[in-house]
């Protein structure tokens, strides 16, 4: 495959570990802890899909406090100084170990790397800034800007209007099928990073390539 000008990145899930909020702080959950942060998950991405269907838009930051929220109602509830803890976590979740040197290897020939996310300006920036990656990633851009969340392709438009460039130039990269699945309808070329090695879904809107990890991306 040709190299790209312009490498999109999906953020949460994809750059960033989203368990790892929970990971730290296991001892605050007790035996509950992994289904804690998976249904903290699942329920945080159905929010964006309900209230973008019903247009009904609140901010990441709000449905990910929501999110926790019914998550700790059904194992068994959190006090208030574990979720103030939980969420702090979230604000300055790990990056995976692929990310850095994925990162460099593209900016050393020369692409520009973006994120795209459903997080808000003030997340992104906290999350970039405590990983460490502000030198390697050359903007950040929030579906906030036209108050929508992916799938919703005025999401997927943020990058053709802020860069110019047609999408069938952009390369994007998500850990999320679903993610996958909208930026391949608008025509990015599109990489699933199948961290989970999940099956695969969406037969009709396929990925250009399937890798298990950032590793590789440069080389394709």
């Amino acid at each position: 495959m040709k190299p790209y000008p312009l490498y999109v990145f999906d953020a949460y899930g994809t750059l960033f570990d989203v368990h790892s909020a929970v990971g730290r702080h296991r001892d605050l959950v007790g035996a509950q802890a992994d289904k804690l942060t998976d249904l903290w998950r699942t329920k945080q991405l159905e929010y964006t899909w309900t209230r973008s269907l019903m247009g009904a838009h609140r901010d990441f930051a709000d449905l990910t406090e929501e999110a926790l929220d019914f998550a700790a109602a059904r194992c068994g509830g959190l006090s208030p100084s574990a979720r103030a803890q939980l969420l702090s976590a979230y604000e300055t979740l790990d990056a995976f170990a692929d990310v850095a040197p994925t990162l460099k290897a593209l900016k050393a020939r020369g692409a520009r790397l973006v994120i795209l996310s459903n997080g808000t300006p003030a997340m992104l920036a906290r999350a970039i800034e405590s990983a460490g990656l502000a030198d390697l990633l050359d903007r950040s851009l929030s579906v906030e800007s036209v108050g929508v969340f992916k799938t919703d392709a005025r999401a997927y438009d943020l990058v053709e209007r802020t860069y110019g460039l047609a999408p069938n130039e952009v390369s994007f990269q998500s850990s999320n099928r679903w993610d996958v699945a909208g930026a391949a309808k608008f025509g990015f070329r599109t990489v699933w990073i199948n961290r989970a090695r999940a099956p695969d879904e969406y037969g009709d809107l396929r990925p250009a390539a399937i890798l298990d990890g950032l590793a590789g991306l440069a080389d394709l």
